[in-house]
């Protein structure tokens, strides 16, 4: 197993407690020097917060953990690809690379709908690194939504 899939491992273990407390399975975790230093994952319906995004919870975490709001010298894995939002917080936080597992068809903004990440008419950007056991990571989520589904069936 090399570097990016242990860690996406460690994303994928933060996505499960989201899924254990019924928020959709995402999770994300941040290395400074190839040490973790912050995790993070899926938070919206417990705080009913729009911006609890995984990554933005885990950047957040890596900002207080290191002193900074720059992240210049950090590594950003997380389970699903980065939307729009969190994309714009990687780039304000400076996060040199990013790691991420599935693509997201309707909002993921590291190379399939857009690539905001690595848009030259930004003064920061981010390397992309995309697919990381992508298998694992999207079925996490479709069998989440499956179970969504029948559940609501039920009823």
């Amino acid at each position: 197993m090399n570097q990016d899939e242990h860690y996406m491992r460690l994303a994928i273990e933060e996505a499960k407690k989201a899924e254990k407390e019924g928020e959709v399975p995402i999770g994300a975790v941040i290395t400074h020097h190839g040490e973790v230093v912050a995790t993070g994952y899926n938070q919206r319906e417990t705080s009913q917060l729009a911006s609890s995004h995984a990554e933005f919870i885990a950047i957040e975490r890596a900002n207080q953990q290191l002193g900074s709001w720059r992240l210049e010298d950090c590594t950003l894995y997380v389970t699903l690809e980065p939307c729009p939002m969190c994309a714009g917080a990687i780039l304000q936080a400076r996060v040199p690379k990013v790691v991420y597992g599935a693509k997201d068809p309707k909002a993921g903004c590291a190379g399939t709908l857009m690539n905001l990440l690595e848009d030259d008419r930004f003064n920061h950007l981010a390397e992309v690194i995309p697919g990381v056991l992508e298998e694992e990571c999207g079925f996490m989520l479709t069998d989440f939504f499956r179970k969504l589904r029948q559940k609501k069936k039920k009823k």
